[in-house]
């Protein structure tokens, strides 16, 4: 008589890295992804935010340098150097405006140290992911010293014959 084998749980080498550490619960994985779209928001969003008519209800900083700003930057955002947040945010932001910041891109944290700052100093904002990489990857008209520029959407960031993602 043969007795039925019980399936073994899988050995540490066997299980692939992406399971090695099992996915939370459901609940507890909306909460944490509620969280995020709490302190982000993507390129698109703010994008479609403001060409939108009216007041898009936040304001946008670029944290990054005098230099970095004069390559290009988002228009109608603030140029407020990280640095500087301590001193000048008073003078230049409404706290009862949220705030989204941006830096260079995914490889960088200054939105994140910006929005640290302000945070700090009382005012509610956001960190906008992708940052101005991102934005003129997707397509979206940038300022720089020299005026108005717009690149191609790269088919990797943004749909190229779309109004949107569809995300």
């Amino acid at each position: 008589m043969t007795t039925p084998s019980t399936p073994s749980a899988p050995s540490a080498a066997t299980v692939n890295p992406v399971l090695r550490v099992a996915p939370a619960a459901p609940a507890e994985a909306a909460a944490h992804f509620r969280a995020s779209l709490a302190f982000h928001a993507d390129v698109s969003d703010v994008a479609a935010a403001l060409a939108a008519d009216g007041d898009p209800g936040f304001v946008v900083v670029d944290s990054r340098s005098t230099e970095s700003w004069d390559q290009g930057h988002i228009p109608g955002a603030i140029h407020l150097p990280t640095a500087l947040i301590p001193e000048r945010a008073g003078h230049l932001l409404d706290r009862s405006v949220p705030v989204v910041t941006y830096c260079w891109g995914p490889g960088c944290n200054g939105a994140t140290r910006a929005a640290l700052a302000l945070a700090e100093l009382g005012y509610q904002v956001k960190e906008m992911f992708g940052g101005f990489e991102y934005w003129a990857r997707e397509g979206f008209e940038f300022e720089t010293w020299e005026g108005r520029e717009r690149r191609p959407a790269d088919p990797l960031t943004a749909p190229v014959a779309a109004e949107n993602c569809g995300c």
